[in-house]
């Protein structure tokens, strides 16, 4: 997607946001979990008096992107007012023009600002540029017809770059009129304060692991796709703490068999059988892996949270889990464990940048595990 590429041009190219075979969230007609949000938004839109940006805050997988398409085709299709206001949801048929339009990203009122895709380099950008905040200028400066509403979703705004954010910024302080910015947000906090200080903060939580469960059975079968094993999906659904979305990457790219991988070279440190390490990072690296690369270091990095979380807090695990923090780490050794956690972030963030070798940053990333877990230990053992 390039920043002039028209709505049509868009909905062709890969989507960086879209689950394997599932639908995208602007093609998801349901939501559940976040009725208090929708209660929000239709109370000030009954009033009158919507406020211009809003910021949907909360972990990754949740539902925000879902929560923010039916904010538009909502206010797309019903306007502002008393009438919108005495709805009790923000339904919209599937079988409605302004649903399928939004779907498509054919519909002139909206506008979708997210990672370019670069066809040089057959991959998204790593962060949403300048050159597609812009577009912002063109799509305002149309005059709606009518009175009409504009709605502008930034999925997410925790990849805007700092001249992006700016740009962006420029348009919150003075927004057009009938225009609402709706941003999804996983790190708020993060945020140019000057951004956050001009939306209305709408704070998601992560689901329970039965309304989760209920959603992702919900996807599969309103894809036409088979139900997953019973033990897979409990596991991922675990795993995905609350997290819809993420439980759906985990069954869409095998992430509960990478994450089996995983714990059991964790169980071997220090100094495991190389082997098995190899052919993980053989499997998750390579042509079409993407999802695959993106879920080992999504898992790595989240079970090494939990596990120092353990340590530090007593926070409780899973006896798996708790075996492995009992073997690798120690409290004297926590700050150190930190830093890693936060090197391994780093490093992954600048290979994306850089296009470096992915198998060889899986196997570094194992390696700077393996070499930490020895440091921790004394004797073999962990010293508490």
């Amino acid at each position: 997607m390039s920043a002039a590429a028209g709505p049509e041009t868009e909905a062709l190219v890969p989507e960086a946001d879209r689950v394997g075979d599932f639908p995208h969230p602007r093609e998801t007609s349901s939501l559940s979990g976040h009725e208090s949000a929708e209660e929000a938004f239709l109370k000030a839109l009954g009033s009158g008096r919507l406020h211009h940006a809003w910021l949907l805050a909360g972990p990754q997988g949740i539902g925000k992107a879902t929560l923010a398409y039916r904010f538009a085709r909502f206010l797309l299709k019903h306007g502002s007012g008393p009438a919108a206001g005495e709805a009790s949801s923000l339904d919209v048929s599937r079988d409605d023009p302004v649903f399928r339009q939004v779907a498509a990203l054919a519909h002139p009122g909206l506008l979708v600002l997210r990672r370019a895709w670069q066809s040089r380099g057959k991959r998204h950008a790593q962060a949403i540029t300048v050159d597609e905040a812009r577009r912002l200028r063109a799509f305002f400066g149309h005059t709606a017809s009518g009175g009409r509403w504009r709605v502008v979703i930034i999925d997410s705004a925790d990849d805007l770059n700092v001249s992006a954010a700016n740009a962006v910024l420029k348009s919150l302080e003075e927004p057009p009129e009938n225009c609402v910015f709706l941003l999804v947000s996983a790190t708020p906090g993060r945020l140019p304060v000057t951004i956050r200080s001009r939306c209305r903060l709408l704070r998601l939580q992560a689901l329970d692991d039965a309304r989760s469960r209920e959603v992702v059975l919900g996807v599969h079968a309103a894809a036409h796709m088979p139900l997953p094993d019973e033990a897979v999906l409990e596991q991922s659904v675990a795993l995905a703490q609350g997290s819809p979305g993420t439980a759906l990457r985990l069954l869409a790219g095998d992430g509960v068999a990478i994450y089996e991988s995983v714990c059991r070279l964790l169980e071997q440190m220090p100094d495991p059988d190389y082997g098995p390490a190899h052919d993980l990072a053989a499997t998750v690296t390579g042509a079409r892996n993407d999802e695959r690369y993106g879920l080992f270091h999504a898992v790595l990095s989240d079970l090494l949270q939990r596990l120092i979380s353990h340590v530090a807090t007593g926070r409780a695990l899973p006896r798996r889990e708790e075996a492995i923090a009992a073997r690798l780490i120690t409290t004297d050794s926590l700050a150190q464990w930190a830093a890693l956690w936060e090197t391994l972030q780093r490093d992954k963030a600048q290979g994306d940048t850089l296009n470096l070798d992915r198998k060889a940053l899986v196997l570094d990333c194992l390696f700077r595990i393996d070499a930490l877990s020895r440091h921790s230990q004394v004797g073999g053992r962990p010293s508490r």
